[in-house]
């Protein structure tokens, strides 16, 4: 850092984001296999972009919308809510932000004070580790059991809250290891946030892509818990919109207002274009949601063949959600997960993401994302194999 260039302490203890390193050192790589970033490799469907340039036509996208989002949008949402995740709510309680990201930076932002300690459950997405740090709160790293698919670890979590312990951040499916939490594992957390006074903020991004019969439970549909949820969902993974930056949150009425305490500063309000494009995502046709999710079955399952090939090289915990895993590297190589990776990379030419990203836990494992083409693993997969065996 160059004298004279003042840093804030929050930003420069924050790393390097792995994620978008690795995406950096690819490029600088030709013909490259890709699995190290969670974006969805086909486009938006047609009728949401038309939805989009409608709006433009009409002349609707000009101008700010309020700023927990359009009307009709949170109409929308509240449908959803009721028809997917088995929650009650009403546009009081709905606010429509950029993407689930700008979401939980706000939710976060608005329940914890400097130096309160939030619990995260890990690996975990690298984002919410930062997230807490920059409102200068304290994450509470807590790991969850591998070798039980990544189960919670609850004498490990009532151990860890302590009077200055203020919320948990609970992301399902998971990001990076795919694992759904259950029902009941829900249901004891939301014992805990009662019996502590805790907020649950939840990144409910990956809600429909659930396999092998387990299904997406919302905390936020238990009654006596809901008011100490906020929950965050997003378009970007359903409906295949990453680079339209659309989300929203639900959260009890009297925390909506705070909530957009922070929002406001951060984004004034959501892409108006985006919050159209939405609009026509949950107002048509729903078959591209099961589309994608076949498809991301039939991805995974081929790359879980793939690592069976490679026993020697990768153990992994077979996700049951999202369209990522994580497995283990068993070669003496990938202790240090970021240099494996580089050396991948460099080597065979296979793009993924090193797991310390997600935490200390994530040492000695990588990301692999299966929102790409059955072409794509397969040239990534040859291309591993070639390279260790």
């Amino acid at each position: 850092m160059k004298a004279g260039i003042q840093i804030s302490n929050r930003v420069s203890q924050i790393p390097k984001s792995a994620i978008h390193e690795m995406t950096r050192l690819s490029k600088e790589v030709e013909d490259v296999a890709f699995l190290s970033w969670a974006k969805p490799t086909v486009d938006t469907p047609d009728h949401i972009k038309e939805g989009a340039v409608a709006a433009i036509r009409n002349g609707q996208v000009g101008g700010y919308s309020e700023s927990t989002g359009l009307v009709r949008l949170r109409e929308a949402i509240v449908e959803k809510l009721k028809r997917d995740n088995n929650v009650e709510a009403d546009i009081s309680q709905i606010m429509v932000t950029v993407g689930a990201i700008e979401g939980l930076a706000a939710a976060v932002m608005a329940t914890i004070d400097p130096g309160d300690e939030v619990l995260l459950f890990t690996p975990t997405y690298s984002t919410h580790i930062q997230q807490v740090i920059i409102a200068s709160g304290k994450p509470v790293l807590i790991p969850t059991i591998e070798d039980k698919g990544y189960a919670l670890d609850f004498d490990a979590i009532k151990k860890a809250i302590t009077p200055r312990t203020k919320a948990m951040i609970c992301c399902t499916p998971n990001n990076p290891t795919g694992t759904i939490i259950s029902e009941n594992e829900l249901r004891e957390l939301a014992s805990l946030a009662i019996e502590h006074d805790l907020t649950i903020i939840t990144d409910e991004a990956y809600e429909y892509f659930i396999f092998d019969g387990y299904r997406h439970f919302s905390i936020a549909s238990i009654p006596e818990v809901r008011e100490h949820v906020i929950a965050c969902y997003t378009f970007t993974k359903s409906y295949a919109m990453t680079g339209w930056r659309i989300g929203y949150l639900h959260a009890d009425m009297t925390r909506i207002p705070q909530i957009a305490k922070a929002h406001i500063p951060f984004a004034i309000c959501a892409p108006v274009v985006s919050q159209y494009a939405a609009i026509a995502a949950l107002e048509g046709p729903q078959d591209c949601i099961k589309e994608f999710r076949d498809h991301y079955r039939a991805a995974r399952d081929l790359m879980c063949e793939r690592l069976d090939d490679l026993n020697t090289v990768f153990s992994y915990q077979k996700p049951h959600g999202s369209y990522l895993m994580f497995p283990k590297i068993l070669l003496e190589k990938g202790r240090d997960s970021m240099a494996f990776c580089k050396g991948l990379l460099k080597e065979g030419k296979v793009s993924t993401t090193p797991g310390i990203a997600f935490g200390p836990t994530g040492e000695s494992h990588l990301r692999l994302s299966f929102c790409v083409t059955l072409d794509e693993i397969n040239k990534a997969f040859d291309r591993i194999k070639a390279l260790y065996t």
